[in-house]
């Protein structure tokens, strides 16, 4: 007698092991060849409504079998003997795990409360992955497996993986009592939601919010998606990031949209729930106390503030873009340059066309390409730091390092640059004088 966990654990078995990665729960089935069973999984739920021990429920599962059997066939390579081959080879290791005692089920992973593999009831356990399927664990063993098993995806396809902020990072929301009367123009301003590739400010009267994608969004996503398989990562909750606009198609992100309540730390986000190597990672956001645990994979974005509510909340005194009427470069703004960073960045992972990429890092090439932003500069510090502090323990001091440049306490003729707090410092009177950069901190 079949029931739904029966049927996931012969997806599961067939897609996931005899191919590669999650695919068969709806992970990135664009990766590999073979039918997804999300819809299956929506179907055949445990949940009490749904008939599994009833005679219908037998027969969907035999025509969903027989419908996957098809698929699969239809996606297999065109020698009938190696299809033959595989077929047999495949059944005579489903035959020896199906009869396998449920005690030496390893358990990689569960759909309710139930392990997809032998059916066994378990405790809740493992890492949820509710962006999947909102009943779905996988233990560490079965995550580390999965994330060692894409890496000769990305390799033949010479892609990585990249993370998106979404609020401040890749477009700025309000809700529509928040504008101020300054931003009122914008009600008139808004483009149509039938045809969202050609605009970029929105009103979404539905959920009472107005959206502004960020400059250059369109191009950022399209250029990016040739070099990475990218998630969306937001805090707000998932029906607000579906509503964004940004990939109406489902070809950038498909499925892989995490939201707040998907982490597996409250407040934090992590790359627990990302199915990639931490190597082949990388993030862009605009927080950088997000990501408290993988500060080496960011890349952090300058805040986008497009309307004044946006200003209001990070308690800035000056003026939104929205109340000037200006916007960032599309050809110059934050996106711009962030899109040259990931170039690089990719470009020195894959410089080796035949290398293999398993022990090879990307947050080693971040470093590389950070450390050009301020080659040659010497920096000077003035009034920026405690007075009893040490100026080399200091963040801004480190950042300053991390991005190529020379710290010193000290002025003299090799120095580029002074950040100082206040212009009336002796420091900042010499650099003046001395015609050399001076920023304020």
């Amino acid at each position: 007698m079949w029931d739904g966990n029966a049927l996931i654990y012969i997806e599961y078995k067939v897609h996931a092991y005899n191919r590669n990665g999650l695919c068969a729960v709806g992970f990135m089935d664009d990766h590999y060849p073979v039918p997804s069973a999300f819809p299956l999984l929506n179907q055949m739920s445990v949940a009490s409504d749904s008939p599994v021990h009833s005679s219908s429920s037998d027969d969907l599962a035999a025509a969903e079998l027989d419908s996957a059997s098809d698929a699969s066939s239809d996606s297999s390579l065109p020698s009938e003997e190696e299809d033959d081959t595989e077929a047999s080879n495949h059944e005579e290791v489903e035959i020896e795990e199906a009869s396998s005692s449920k005690g030496e089920c390893e358990h990689p992973g569960s759909f309710g409360n139930m392990c997809f593999v032998c059916g066994q009831k378990l405790e809740e356990t493992g890492v949820s992955f509710r962006y999947i399927h909102k009943e779905m664990r996988l233990n560490q063993d079965e995550i580390s497996r999965l994330r060692d098993s894409d890496m000769g995806f990305l390799q033949r396809q010479r892609k990585l993986y990249l993370v998106l902020d979404l609020d401040h990072t890749l477009l700025n929301s309000t809700i529509l009592r928040d504008l101020k009367p300054q931003e009122e123009y914008s009600n008139s301003h808004t483009h149509s939601l039938q045809d969202v590739s050609g605009g970029s400010l929105f009103k979404m009267e539905f959920m009472h919010m107005m959206t502004k994608l960020r400059p250059f969004v369109h191009s950022f996503l399209k250029e990016a998606s040739e070099m990475f398989v990218m998630y969306i990562y937001t805090m707000g909750d998932r029906p607000y990031a579906r509503q964004m606009l940004l990939d109406p198609k489902g070809e950038y992100f498909g499925d892989r949209i995490i939201s707040r309540d998907d982490g597996t730390v409250r407040h934090q986000k992590s790359l627990d729930v990302v199915l990639g190597q931490e190597g082949a990672v990388l993030i862009l956001d605009d927080t950088e106390n997000a990501w408290p645990n993988h500060k080496d994979n960011l890349i952090v974005i300058e805040r986008y503030h497009f309307f004044a509510s946006s200003c209001r909340q990070f308690d800035h005194k000056y003026k939104s873009l929205s109340e000037l009427k200006s916007d960032e470069s599309e050809p110059d703004g934050a996106l711009a340059t962030v899109l040259k960073v990931l170039k690089q960045a990719h470009a020195l992972f894959f410089e080796n066309v035949d290398e293999d990429i398993s022990d090879k890092d990307v947050r080693l090439m971040l470093k590389q390409v950070r450390k050009e932003i301020l080659k040659g500069c010497k920096v000077v510090f003035s009034r920026v730091f405690p007075t009893k502090a040490k100026p080399e323990d200091h963040p801004l001091w480190k950042m300053t390092e991390d991005l190529g440049a020379t710290c010193a306490t000290e002025v003299d003729a090799s120095v580029t640059h002074v950040v100082a707090m206040e212009m009336g410092t002796e420091k900042a009177r010499w650099a003046v004088s001395e015609r050399e950069e001076v920023c304020g901190a």
